[in-house]
């Protein structure tokens, strides 16, 4: 699928140039076989599929492409879990630049859950992160950064639910100190960061999940045009 370029925050007023937008430095649209799924912004970060008690993905049918859909909810003892993740990349790494980041999401009313990863890099707890999720049974999506220093997580909260079995469009974007959060192109909650906050570890980008494990925050719905911008 054609990944649009995600509207960026802040427009020029005439008169002005607009700046450059970044580029991609990872961007999924999913339309090859799940069990190599490449990056789209020639930047080499394949996805690889991990997963334990028959966790799996599956392409389904998306506009005039196909997105990837997870494991439905499960509340039994043993459940299946799957996460994609990348290699370990430094150029994943925004330090204290800007960064954007965002995914297609589509979850219907009955499967959310208390927790569930739509996109993270690195852990909240043991080094830093940036993470999309969409957490609690009312389905509201939310960003989150941690500093490398200082494990206090800052979220910018949509004031809306997505878990309404339709499509939308999540976009997380720090702009200097303040962190936003887009639903289907409208500001829907904001947050502010210290101008020094510095996301930066060895940990994959994983899409999905936080690992191929039993506590790993599953989602469990259908994902499409995952990407990342840095700068």
């Amino acid at each position: 699928m054609t990944v649009a370029a995600p509207a960026q925050a802040n427009d020029p007023t005439p008169g002005q140039q607009a700046a450059p937008t970044p580029a991609f430095i990872v961007r999924y649209g999913f339309n090859g076989q799940p069990s190599s799924l490449i990056d789209e912004s020639g930047n080499g970060h394949t996805l690889r599929v991990l997963s334990i008690q028959g966790g799996r993905v599956r392409p389904v049918a998306h506009g005039p492409g196909s997105a990837i859909a997870f494991p439905g909810k499960c509340t039994q003892r043993i459940c299946p879990h799957v996460v994609l993740q990348s290699g370990n990349s430094a150029d994943l790494n925004p330090g204290t630049r800007d960064i954007a980041f965002g995914a297609d999401v589509l979850l219907p009313p009955g499967q959310t859950s208390q927790g569930q990863n739509v996109l993270q890099k690195g852990y909240s707890t043991t080094s830093s992160q940036y993470k999309l999720q969409i957490d609690g049974f009312a389905g509201r999506p939310s960003c989150v950064l941690v500093d490398v220093r200082r494990p206090t997580i800052r979220i910018a909260r949509s004031a809306v639910t997505t878990a309404d079995g339709r499509w939308h469009r999540i976009r997380c974007q720090r702009t200097r100190t303040i962190l936003d959060i887009y639903v289907d192109g409208v500001l829907r909650g904001r947050t502010l960061v210290p101008a020094g906050l510095s996301v930066r570890n060895n940990q994959p980008l994983s899409i999905g999940s936080k690992g191929a494990y039993r506590d790993n925050d599953q989602f469990n719905g259908i994902l499409d045009n995952v990407w990342v911008r840095i700068g």
